[in-house]
């Protein structure tokens, strides 16, 4: 749907009367900035794929070579700028009286455009945590002063601050986005494959609790079958757009 008069108006009716609003993001509106996904062999760096880089086991036999991957990516984002996606949902922030932004992305382009608070379930490229206190600092140095990167505290080495493959998420986050869906009134999925769990199961979570699930992506999904309305097309046109027709409604 790309005809936002052609949305039924109970959608925005609801929209208006609406509480709690959640919105979950994705890869796909990070993308629309120009980050790379670091998936399939468009990742492949020096002939490593993401899956053998983002692990423990491989931060415990080489620390630097990890390092320098991630320093690769740094450099990659540092340069780029939040989309109209990014701006509009940052915007969706001061419209309702509870609002709570979940994002995948690991790129911190959320907090650039202008929201406050997202909860970052993969954690965040541009933290890193030290590996003997667990203490989490922002290092933004682009690239990197040292590779292996140390505590400013302790000395000790640190790692990136992302949820790598195999690891659980934060106990304390988990909790967080569970409790967001069950309460959401209107629950957006943007830029979002829906495949990736446990954020997968966070829009059939909300519906069970009679949320409205309202998807914007640039095709369809494995949430197309449930959603309440599907607007295809980049969410930094089509999101931007979807929020006038709201605000005019």
């Amino acid at each position: 749907m790309d005809n936002f008069s052609d949305i039924p108006g109970e959608i925005f009716d609801k929209l208006q009367a609406a509480n709690q609003v959640v919105v979950l993001t994705g890869a796909g509106v990070s993308a629309e900035s120009g980050v790379p996904t670091f998936r399939g062999s468009e990742g492949l760096w020096r002939n490593f794929k993401a899956e053998d880089l983002a692990t423990l086991d491989a931060f415990i036999k080489d620390p630097s070579l990890v390092w320098e991957w991630y320093n690769m990516r740094r450099e990659t984002i540092a340069p780029l700028n939040p989309n109209p996606g990014h701006l509009a949902i940052a915007e969706m922030e001061h419209l309702f009286p509870q609002f709570t932004l979940i994002t995948q992305n690991v790129d911190g382009l959320h907090k650039l455009g202008g929201s406050t608070n997202p909860v970052e379930m993969h954690g965040n490229i541009w933290k890193t945590r030290c590996i003997a206190e667990g203490t989490v600092f922002e290092n933004r140095d682009t690239p990197l002063k040292e590779i292996p990167p140390h505590c400013p505290d302790c000395g000790e080495m640190v790692r990136p601050h992302i949820v790598w493959f195999g690891e659980s998420l934060d106990t304390i986050v988990l909790s967080c986005v569970f409790d967001a869906a069950k309460r959401a009134d209107i629950f957006f999925v943007v830029g979002s494959s829906s495949i990736v769990q446990p954020a997968a199961s966070l829009a059939h979570l909300a519906k069970s609790n009679d949320a409205m699930i309202l998807e914007f992506n640039l095709e369809p999904t494995m949430d197309s079958d449930i959603v309440h309305s599907s607007v295809l097309g980049p969410s930094g046109e089509t999101l931007p757009k979807f929020l006038e027709s709201f605000k005019s409604h």
